[in-house]
């Protein structure tokens, strides 16, 4: 039987319905309940044809490994259960095979998944395109461009925890093979308003947060910042912190993205200067403050927060406190300087605030093109990511609300469109007849906001623009004069009669009836937003400043480019990006992610149905499902087609020869499926209801069923005769073997018998002629013996009279011998360790060897001293050639000398050569120093010491003053004929001149040294190198010094001394010094 290739299919082990086409019925009730079947399953993915609806599931599922990604790579769209890979992957082999560009749209409300799902899509693209260094490269930087991204334009909502408060489109450009080469990233309305103000139970955006928490202490006092969040006014305080949320470790990724992205250390440094900036600026508080004419003005409350913010950007503390109190107005040739007051105050610094902060995130977006955009200049494909905010619907819905919604709606059209014209084109291209599908067009909602005459935001710039008094009272009413008889425009103080008594509808609110769903517009704030007007002060101010970032976030604050033309709004900004990017979508092939949030609660496994009906209204799935049905509800190729349903159908099962469109032909005339029912275009056979294709899969599932039933019987039967056939082969292979066996064991008892036999006649002749030969070998042995003692009975009668006369010698001799060499066995094992200081030796065994055993004691002791001493190197031989040199000077004579023993000599004490202190010193001296130490030098007239430096070279003894390094007497060693010292516990001690000599003119020296026994033994021993006479150590209690032409006894005693164990020296007269020794 041939092998037959099994494929998994969409239809295979389905949870409800993988494709929502193929839902039957077909309601509002059947589609949420699919839903919930399949997020009950953790199935979060069902398609609607090519649309991949998302569910959040609030958690961690096991779907996104790299096992996955292989699984869906090179795979038909629905050739696997629905996933956000199989469009992925779909949308990556469109562009790189077919030359296609592409764009994914990722829409639905704030904390559906939509951020989530663009790194998916972005993750799954790197993994399948191509490798090496370079591609690595570009991936790694268009993957963490993301961080960045996400700390300065995300924030804690109510509603997602990770809410992008920006729209995001990434073209992501590709060479010929389909490797990135690079990318373009654009962004769209950041929510700046959040930077100064955060609803209750939301945040600010996450950067502050993560800086204030991941940042060192070091940096933090770089920033004048403190980590306490209570600390600023922009940072609410309710919600700080959000658990699962580590803002610590965030910080330290977004600083290691940047790096990765390719920003300089500078350039971080300076991003986070501006973001410290941004978030003292709301600290800054006015007070007011009468002036002299009446007018109102504010001031500054601390000016502590001012200086900080102006060490931080550089800028001139008097311009910027002047540029919070005062407004400059300009018309044509004159300037108009008005004060401000307090509200005027604080609204300055919230706009300063607000625009530095957009301005930054715009100047971080188009750093990171720098790093990320393509290199070469070859013709490139590109792929599209858009990740723009969902339709909102809040209690208190505001301007930003209003142009959130106001894109979503272009998206809604151009999805509408682009879906319709994609059916369009497959049915021409399936040459299927085509059908006028009736559909909701969003486009009148579309033209009510963005008409350039009479739409809501051509008033709006209108109101703005014209002189006098402008509020957003006369904004609502002009609205309700032009907009009152549109039908999706409603308002209470219109012109149209039906909302006179609507209660739900306030009369400073407007309400627009949107695609998703009518939403009420709070009219408060709308001109002032849409102004976004920042004083021309503040901007020039910030132009002065010496930060390079915030001067190149200002170039209208140059003096030289004054413009009085009137900035645009931020309404018309945001409707030119809005036209730009329809144009750019509508140039590629659309992908489409809509993302659902199935709860508030921000919890796994909870699915609100109201709440998700609410979603699925306004993103119009049910409409895309309709329009997907409106002609066929399912199409596919023909050759998957027919090898899914080929056993329905003798004529094709199991294989089919022809082309499988002919195949496909015979199976559907074969089950009689009615015509009406299917279409057969040029590559694919379309199916009209979903209950045809699902008739099809009942028939082959139980067709499968009596396939596996045959495959059964067959297996079962083939399984018994190859059971039988095994057991009559075996019968034979035993009974062979058993006549084999019975043979075996009768010839074995045969020759066992024979074997017996031979060997009882062999062992009876081996035996036989063994008595023989043991016969004939006592013979010989017996003649042997005897003629042994006979030749020996000879020779002891021929010598016994020499053997009486040399016999004791002989045996004294060898008894002495052999008790020698016993001794020296015995010796060899018992000898002592190798240390000269191991005074154990063995006891001596015989009396006549006394002499002996003490001359080998001395030869093993003057070998192991030779073998210890061997192992010195020079310098330390030269040490212990020292120490001996003070053992044979001072043992026993000098009771200082035990506790130098210890003590290495270490003889520059002073490192003369390493200390900066001592250069002018070290320059003075040429000759090599072997003793650099701090003496105290006893004065000659009244016993008291100073501190010296005493210096001791090859040739000379040199005292230099301690302080300074000066020099103060040099005295060869030749005119030192002798150091005398006492035989006590004390460092004093003489050094006596020749008599006549230059250096003897003031008379001896007397010196007092921690170090006096290695001093001694360094000059002892430099003086009989150099003169070749030794030096004279006296030791004695009193001796004799030359001081002048005075003879002076110094004298030691003993007493207490006031200064503890530190002797003292005394002049008592002129002809005696007495030092008292403790």
């Amino acid at each position: 039987m041939a092998k037959m290739e099994v494929k998994s299919s969409l239809l295979d082990n389905m949870i409800g319905v993988g494709d929502m086409v193929l839902l039957e019925p077909l309601n509002e009730e059947t589609f949420i309940d699919n839903l919930k079947k399949r997020f009950d399953h953790n199935e979060i993915y069902t398609y609607i044809g090519s649309v991949v609806i998302s569910v959040n599931p609030y958690r961690s599922l096991p779907i996104y490994s790299p096992e996955k990604v292989e699984d869906y790579r090179n795979r038909n769209f629905y050739e696997l259960s629905p996933h956000i890979f199989a469009l992925s992957d779909e949308a990556y082999r469109s562009l790189r095979d077919q030359d296609k560009d592409q764009c994914i749209l990722i829409t639905g409300e704030s904390g559906a998944g939509k951020t989530e799902a663009s790194k998916l899509v972005m993750s799954y693209v790197a993994a399948v395109c191509g490798k090496g260094a370079e591609v690595n490269e570009v991936k790694e930087q268009l993957l963490q461009s993301n961080p960045v991204l996400e700390a300065f334009g995300n924030a804690k909502t109510v509603r997602n925890d990770n809410s992008s408060r920006f729209g995001k489109y990434m073209d992501i450009e590709f060479d010929f093979k389909g490797d990135p080469l690079g990318g373009v990233i654009s962004n769209y309305l950041l929510e700046k308003s959040r930077v100064v103000k955060q609803p209750r139970g939301e945040r600010n955006f996450h950067v502050f947060y993560q800086l204030l928490s991941g940042a060192s202490e070091e940096l933090l006092h770089k920033l004048k910042l403190e980590r306490d969040f209570s600390r600023y006014n922009y940072l609410s305080l309710d919600s700080a912190k959000v658990n699962g949320v580590d803002d610590a470790a965030n910080f330290r990724t977004v600083r290691n993205a940047m790096q990765i992205v390719g920003f300089m250390d500078h350039e971080a440094e300076a991003v986070l200067e501006v973001v410290a900036a941004v978030l003292k600026l709301g600290n800054i508080e006015f007070k007011p403050e009468s002036r002299v004419n009446g007018l109102d003005e504010s001031k500054i409350k601390d000016k502590n927060e001012l200086k900080e913010i102006c060490e931080l950007t550089s800028i001139d503390q008097l311009v910027l406190e002047r540029a919070f109190s005062f407004r400059t107005v300009e018309a044509k040739q004159e300037k108009v300087s008005t004060t401000l007051n307090v509200a005027q105050a604080y609204y300055a610094r919230d706009a300063l605030a607000k625009n530095l902060y957009s301005r930054l995130f715009s100047w971080l977006v188009n750093r990171i093109n720098e790093s990320i955009k393509a290199q070469t200049k070859v013709r490139k494909k590109v792929m599209g990511v858009l990740d723009i905010y969902g339709f909102e619907i809040f209690e208190d819905n505001s301007f930003e609300q209003f142009i959130i919604n106001y894109c979503n709606e272009k998206l809604q059209q151009i999805f509408i469109e682009l879906t319709l014209k994609e059916e369009q084109e497959e049915y021409i291209r399936e040459d299927i007849e085509w059908t006028h599908i009736d559909y909701f067009n969003n486009a009148i909602i579309c033209d009510l906001i963005e008409n350039n005459t009479n739409g809501i935001l051509a008033m709006l710039d209108e109101e703005c623009l014209r002189p006098g008094t402008v509020t957003d009272e006369t904004f609502l009413e002009k609205l309700n004069q032009v907009c009152a008889t549109h039908q999706h425009f409603e308002s209470r103080m219109s012109k149209c009669s039906r909302f006179l008594n609507d209660t739900t509808l306030p009369h400073s609110c407007f309400r627009i009836q949107h695609y998703a769903g009518k939403v009420l517009y709070q009219v408060e704030g709308f001109v002032d937003k849409n102004n976004d007007l920042l004083y021309r002060d503040l901007s020039q101010a910030m132009w002065k400043a010496g930060h390079a970032l915030i001067k190149s976030l200002f170039p209208e604050g140059n003096p030289a480019k004054v413009n009085l033309k009137r900035p645009p709004t931020a309404g018309s900004q945001f409707k030119a990006s809005v036209a730009t990017l329809m144009k750019n979508l509508q140039t590629k092939n659309p992908n489409y992610i809509r993302c659902i949030k199935p709860n508030d609660k921000k919890a796994a496994h909870i699915f609100n149905e109201s709440l998700v009906c609410h979603q699925i209204r306004y993103l119009g799935l049910l409409e895309n499902v309709r329009v997907r049905r409106a002609g066929y509800a399912f199409r596919q190729a023909y050759e998957p087609c027919l090898e899914r349903y080929k056993m329905l159908c003798k004529q094709t099962w199991p294989h089919w020869k022809g082309p499988a469109r002919s195949g496909v032909e015979v199976l559907f005339n074969e089950l009689e499926v009615p015509v009406e029912e299917y279409s057969f275009g040029r590559s694919k056979i379309f199916i009209r209801n979903p209950r045809t294709l699902f008739q099809l899969e009942d028939l082959r599932k139980q067709r499968l069923e009596d396939l596996a039933t045959l495959i059964q019987k067959i297996y079962r039967g083939w399984k018994c005769r190859t059971h039988f056939l095994l057991m009559k082969r075996s019968q034979v292979v035993i009974a062979a073997w058993c006549r084999r066996y019975a043979q075996q064991k009768r010839y074995q008892q045969i020759k066992s018998s024979a074997l017996v036999v031979q060997s009882y006649i062999r062992g009876w002749k081996a035996r036989k002629l063994l008595r023989e030969l043991k016969h004939q070998k006592r013979c010989k042995e017996a003649a042997t013996t005897i003629a042994a003692y006979w030749h020996g009975t000879q020779v002891r009668r021929e010598y016994r009279k020499f053997f009486r006369a040399n016999a004791g010698k002989k045996i004294y001799e060898f008894t002495l011998q052999r008790i020698v060499q016993k001794y020296f066995l015995e010796m060899k094992n018992k000898m002592p360790s190798l240390s000269p200081i191991d005074k154990n030796w063995p006891s001596r065994p015989y009396l006549f060897l006394d002499s002996t055993h003490k001359e080998l004691k001395r030869i093993f002791h003057l070998w192991r001293c030779k073998k210890y001493r061997d192992q010195f190197t020079d310098q330390q031989k030269l040490i212990y050639e020292e120490k001996l040199e003070a053992s044979e000077l001072f043992k026993d004579k000098k009771a200082l000398y035990p506790s130098s023993v210890g003590q290495p000599f270490q003889g520059a004490y002073l490192e003369i050569n390493k200390n900066p202190k001592y250069k002018k010193l070290k320059d003075a001296v040429e000759e090599k120093i072997i003793i650099a130490e701090v003496v105290n030098k006893i004065n000659r007239a009244n016993g008291k010491s100073t501190s010296r430096i005493f210096l001791l070279t090859n040739n000379n003894l040199l005292l230099a003053d301690q302080k300074s390094g000066q020099i103060k007497s040099e005295v060869p060693l030749g005119d030192v004929t002798k150091v005398s010292m006492s035989s006590q516990n004390d460092g004093f001690f003489a050094v006596h001149l020749k008599e006549g000599s230059e250096a003897a003119s003031k008379g001896d020296f007397l010196f007092s040294s921690d170090h006096l026994i290695e001093m001694a033994t360094k000059l002892y021993r430099t003086t009989l190198s150099q003169t070749n006479q030794k030096l004279n150590i006296e030791i004695s209690d009193e001796f004799l010094v030359q001081f002048r032409q005075d003879k002076v006894c110094v004298k030691f005693i003993q007493g207490n001394q006031k200064n503890g164990s530190v002797p003292t020296c005394k002049r008592k007269n002129n002809r005696l010094l007495e030092v008292a020794v403790p």
